[in-house]
């Protein structure tokens, strides 16, 4: 286990977080803010720094977790078409909250990291397409970029070096399927945001039908440190496979909730009861979803177990997934099933309608739940529920029909129980409420 203060973790990407004033482009460039893009573009060569975030071990941090360097290296060198960098700044999983506190707060670190990865991969234009509903941080961040600007920042000869780079912010209009990279890019052309089939993939065809790379905010605000400190410094945090430091938001009903930076590998059980003051007094933890309200939902035993780490393979061994980092923590005082009713709701509402299994499917389970839970369920319907996420997982173009579908299967094979008691009893487990 790695060896880690639960009480007072050390920070990366939120290095400034709190420091006041760091949303200015004075106060950033007085901590040495930008010198690091700087000297990247006038001495690193752009494969140079695509092998060092390789090497670097950093993974996409917005749920998908593919490496990031690899992913830059997918552009193809000889196109003569434009390239693209955009930033998914589309936080919209339930329960996830960490890319909002860099916009609002540190939003040149995520400017730095983009004109870096632009560099890398050769892209003179770059967007940030941010959540509809995150108004105060659009304002941040185009001041921002504003600020940036008059400062030679981003423009022509950025940083007075040779490099061009024009970056944008490009509001969107609270689609939740705007989150998969494909459909933002439809978005951002001006159409409905539908995912695309893959391949091609974006790195070959995407904005414009140009190479485009699409990054989470938490993974280019990483950037900077790695190409400061090296691939060995970044790695000094985390494991092998799971290299450095990941943001963790943290609600439901624990203690301390917040927004966590700790390194990749540690404990899950000591992070929830040290550093997160563990459950409500007189209560204990029941349910547990660690990557947002789209991986599969977990029983305080397998949370506490001694295999349950903060990481991708972590998390794996009990049977869920890193996802967002969205940790939404449930007590033994929420029905479970109300709890899926809930999010079976969020995913009926969010499906673009494009795929059969996903458009149909996601409304039965919130139909046959909102029965369940309400006292009219019969019992061949926990099987039923089950049966229509199975024909859901793995049958659509994006992941949302996965995203429905696992929070249902893990939620029947753990609390079952639970499904059975409301058909018997035709109400919510005795200590248990609707919240």
């Amino acid at each position: 286990m790695i060896d880690f203060d639960y009480k007072n973790p050390e920070k990366i990407v939120f290095k400034n977080i709190d420091i006041p004033g760091m949303r200015y482009v004075a106060n950033y460039r007085k901590k040495g803010g930008y010198e690091t893009a700087r000297t990247v573009i006038a001495e690193w060569k752009p494969d140079d720094v695509i092998e060092e975030v390789k090497k670097s071990g950093l993974r996409g941090r917005g749920g998908a977790g593919f490496l990031t360097g690899l992913k830059w290296s997918f552009i193809p060198k000889d196109s003569p078409l434009p390239k693209y960098l955009i930033c998914n700044a589309d936080e919209s999983e339930p329960g996830t909250f960490k890319d909002r506190e860099i916009l609002r707060f540190d939003p040149h670190s995520l400017i730095e990291g983009m004109i870096i990865g632009a560099y890398a991969i050769g892209a003179h234009q770059g967007y940030i397409y941010i959540r509809g509903e995150f108004a105060q941080e659009a304002n941040v961040v185009n001041d921002a970029i504003e600020e940036a600007y008059k400062e030679g920042v981003l423009g022509k000869s950025i940083l007075k070096t040779n490099w061009d780079f024009d970056l944008h912010l490009y509001r969107g209009a609270g689609a939740y399927i705007c989150g998969e990279e494909t459909a933002l890019i439809e978005s951002l052309e001006g159409k409905r945001g539908h995912p695309r089939n893959k391949p091609p993939f974006p790195a070959v065809q995407g904005f414009n039908q140009s190479p485009t790379i699409v990054n989470n905010v938490e993974t280019l605000a990483a950037v900077p440190y790695i190409l400061k400190y090296g691939a060995q410094g970044y790695r000094k945090y985390g494991t092998e496979k799971s290299a450095g430091t990941k943001l963790f938001s943290v609600c439901g009903l624990i203690k301390k909730p917040g927004v966590y930076e700790v390194p990749m590998g540690i404990s899950f059980k000591r992070f929830l009861y040290e550093t997160c003051g563990g459950p409500l007094e007189g209560r204990e933890f029941k349910a547990i979803i660690p990557g947002g309200s789209s991986v599969p939902l977990i029983t305080r035993e397998m949370a506490e177990s001694e295999e349950c780490t903060m990481d991708y393979e972590g998390f794996q061994k009990v049977g869920t997934m890193l996802g967002s980092g969205g940790v939404i923590v449930y007590d033994n005082s929420v029905c479970i099933v109300r709890a899926l009713e809930i999010l079976s709701r969020f995913y009926a509402h969010e499906s673009c309608g494009q795929c059969t299994p996903c458009r149909e499917g996601t409304g039965w389970l919130y139909k046959v739940l909102h029965r369940i839970e309400n006292g009219l369920g019969h019992p061949d319907e926990i099987d039923l529920i089950v049966d229509i996420a199975n024909n859901i997982d793995g049958e659509t173009i994006c992941p949302l029909g996965d995203a429905a579908a696992w929070p249902v299967q893990s939620a029947v094979k753990n609390f079952r129980s639970e499904f059975e008691y409301h058909i018997t009893h035709h109400t919510c487990l005795p200590g248990t409420a609707k919240y």
